[in-house]
C-alpha cells in the first residue's frame, strides 16, 4: 500500500479525497496546509491521518508520495522540498509556473532517483481514451488536424479568490490548456513546434461572488491565446484558450482524418460522448472501449503509485513547454521549436472502477 501525504487542501482537494479514500491501494497518512485549522479538520475525517507542517510531512517515513495541490506558483517549491527528502511527487497541473522551474523539478528528481507524476489525469477516463482507441484503430484514417477550444468570461465570475488565475502561472492557457494540450498529445503524439498570438482585454477584474465580491484585482497575464501546434506525426492542431469571451458551442476537441472526423468530449472531465463521422456516413456515437470507468481526480495518482507512467512528469514537462513556447511565440511573433518530446503512454484498457480502485 502506498502512503500519500497531501500538501494544499483547497477546493480541488475534495475531488482527490473522494477518489483516494475509496481506493484501498493507497492510504492518506498525512495532510498539510497553510491554514493549520483546515489541515486538522481534514485529518479528523480520515482514519489514521495526521495534520503536519509541510516540512514534517516531507520527512515522514510513512509518506511515499507527496500529492502537491498547492497553487501553481508554489508547485516547484513544494516539489523540490519533497524530492530533497527522497519522496516521489504527484502534482496538480501545471507541473510548475514556468518551464525553467519545471526543468529544475525534473532534474532534481532524476538526481534523487525519485519519480514525478502530474495531472491532468482526466485523459485517462473513458472519454479521451475511447477517442484515442478510435484513432489508433484507424477509424478516421490518417489524422491530419485537430481543433481545441475553451472560452469563458473568467473565473472571477464564480471563484471567491481568483487572484492566482491572473498572476504568473495562471491565465487561461496554463489553467485550462493542460487539459486540452495533454489530450492532443495523447491523441496525436508530441509537438515539434508552435506559433501563437495573445491579447489581454483589460488590466483589472472584479470579483463577483463570495466575501470579496466587488473587489478589484490586477491582471498580469494574457487572457486570450490562439496557437498552432505542429505534431511530430505531421498533424496540425489549433488551440484557443480565453477568459475574454462568454461561452462557445463549439465542440471541445475535434479531430479530422483522411477517412472521418471525431468529436471528443470535454477533457476537463473523465467521460462523455465520443462521436464519429466516417467518410460517406453520418454522425454516430461510439461505445466506451478504453479508459478507467467512473473515474475521478486521483485515478492518475493510483496509476502512478502502481508504477505506470500514463500521467508522468515527462508528459507534464512537454505539455508545459508547448504552452510556454506558445506564450513566447505570441510575444515575439516567431515560430518556436520545442526542446522536449515524449512518447504517448500506453492506452488504458477499458477498466471497471472496482478493478482500478483496488490496483496496487
Amino acid at each position: 500500500m502506498t502512503g500519500i501525504g497531501i500538501v494544499g487542501l483547497g477546493v480541488i482537494s475534495e475531488q482527490y479525497l473522494a477518489t483516494l479514500l475509496s481506493a484501498p491501494a493507497v492510504r492518506i497518512v498525512a495532510v498539510a496546509d497553510l491554514d493549520a485549522d483546515r489541515a486538522r479538520a481534514v485529518a479528523e475525517r480520515i482514519p489514521g491521518c495526521r495534520a503536519l507542517a509541510s516540512a514534517q510531512l516531507f520527512e515522514d517515513p510513512e509518506v511515499d508520495v507527496v500529492l502537491n495541490l498547492t497553487v501553481p506558483a508554489a508547485h516547484a517549491e513544494v516539489a523540490l522540498a519533497a524530492i530533497a527528502q527522497g519522496k516521489a511527487v504527484y502534482g496538480e497541473k501545471p507541473l510548475a509556473a514556468t518551464f525553467a522551474d519545471a526543468m529544475r523539478v525534473m532534474d532534481a528528481a532524476a538526481a534523487a532517483g525519485v519519480r514525478v507524476g502530474a495531472a491532468p489525469d482526466t485523459v485517462l477516463g473513458t472519454g479521451l481514451q475511447t477517442a484515442r482507441a478510435a484513432i489508433d484503430d484507424g477509424v478516421i484514417g490518417v489524422p491530419t488536424s485537430a481543433t481545441a477550444m475553451w472560452i469563458s468570461a473568467g473565473h472571477e465570475a464564480w471563484h471567491p479568490h481568483p487572484d492566482f488565475y491572473y498572476r504568473e502561472g495562471g491565465g487561461p492557457l496554463l489553467d485550462m490548456g493542460p487539459y486540452y494540450v495533454t489530450a492532443l498529445v495523447q491523441l496525436l503524439g508530441p509537438v515539434e513546434s508552435v506559433s501563437g498570438a495573445a491579447s489581454r482585454s483589460r488590466d483589472e477584474r472584479v470579483i463577483a461572488s463570495g466575501p470579496r465580491a466587488g473587489e478589484t484585482i490586477p491582471v498580469e497575464v494574457d487572457t486570450h491565446l490562439t496557437g498552432i501546434l505542429q505534431h511530430r506525426s505531421g498533424a496540425i492542431s489549433t488551440v484557443t484558450m480565453s477568459f475574454d469571451g462568454v461561452r462557445s458551442d463549439a465542440p471541445p476537441i475535434e479531430v479530422h482524418g483522411t477517412e472521418g472526423s471525431l468529436i471528443v468530449p470535454d477533457p476537463n472531465g473523465f467521460a462523455g460522448e465520443v462521436r464519429v463521422h466516417p467518410r460517406g456516413g453520418e454522425w454516430d456515437v461510439l461505445e466506451p472501449s478504453a479508459g478507467f470507468e467512473d473515474s475521478g481526480r486521483g485515478v492518475g495518482l493510483i496509476d502512478f503509485a502502481r508504477g505506470e507512467g500514463r500521467a508522468d512528469g515527462a508528459m507534464a514537462l512537454h505539455v508545459l513547454e508547448v504552452m510556454s513556447a506558445l506564450s513566447t511565440s505570441a510575444r515575439s511573433g516567431v515560430r518556436e521549436a520545442l526542446s522536449t518530446t515524449v512518447e504517448r503512454p500506453t492506452r488504458v484498457p477499458l477498466t471497471a472502477a472496482s478493478v482500478w480502485r483496488a490496483q496496487a
